[in-house]
């Protein structure tokens, strides 16, 4: 199986890499399984789907994983679960079968893209039920997100200030997590997994704590990271998703 990083390996700043819709279709054509990840913690599957379409990539529902998709299945195997969202619109709606305030008070806290809601009376109701016994789910914590108009700040700015206040770490649903790669991979073994992405903080850390193979693109954050990071060494570095489909072995 091959897990496909979403920004920043196959779309860069809201446009597709070149190439990249191409290297989709070779993998699949070679007979690889081939399934997106991503930390995108601000839209419904069905709509990150359109959205990868529209630009051209291959992609249908059911070969995505997202933070989102993870805290549904995980809420949904937790008998009794009451969660408090600190998310946007679309995130709630993913989660409303679980949203339940007159039931009693939160058991879970879910942190995610917050942009368009971020309130102070939000932030702090996330904070008091963390510090009451709420469990604190983060769907990610990046640093920044990359966008067509610059850099922007990200999921784990708002984790952190929870995290700092009620005294109490998160519970990572998204990447760099082993529970989120291991869901992704839907039960495939390392040693036949390939991981691919832009982001030697998570994508490339979580493969070789996985055991899997590793592959690095010079696409995304790569340019900043190299900069100012020392980071793990990758299984592979290639310049682009488009180099992809050379490298792989038949499966």
């Amino acid at each position: 199986m091959v897990l496909l990083d979403l920004d920043g390996t196959l779309i860069e700043r809201g446009q597709p890499v070149p190439g990249a819709a191409r290297a989709v279709v070779e993998l699949r054509r070679a007979g690889h399984t081939v399934r997106i990840f991503t930390n995108t913690d601000s839209q419904s599957e069905a709509t990150l789907v359109d959205r990868i379409r529209r630009l051209g990539i291959p992609v249908a529902l059911g070969e995505i994983f997202t933070p989102v998709i993870a805290a549904r299945e995980i809420l949904a195997a937790t008998p009794g679960s009451r969660v408090l969202v600190l998310a946007d619109r679309a995130v709630r709606d993913e989660l409303a079968a679980h949203r339940s305030p007159d039931a009693g008070p939160p058991t879970h806290v879910v942190v995610g893209d917050c942009r368009e809601t971020l309130s102070y009376p939000a932030l702090d109701a996330a904070f008091r039920a963390v510090r009451a016994g709420a469990e604190l789910l983060a769907l990610q914590r990046g640093r920044y997100f990359r966008a067509a108009d610059g850099d922007h700040v990200d999921t784990g700015a708002i984790v952190a200030a929870i995290e700092f206040a009620a005294g109490k770490p998160a519970r990572v649903l998204g990447k760099p997590s082993q529970d989120f790669l291991r869901l992704a991979a839907q039960s495939a073994p390392a040693d036949l997994l390939w991981v691919v992405g832009d982001d030697g903080t998570t994508d490339i850390p979580m493969a070789i704590t996985a055991g899997a193979t590793s592959v690095q693109v010079r696409t995304g954050k790569y340019l900043d990271q190299q900069a100012t990071e020392a980071l793990p060494r990758p299984t592979h570095t290639i310049n682009s998703i488009a180099d992809l489909p050379a490298l792989l072995p038949p499966p």
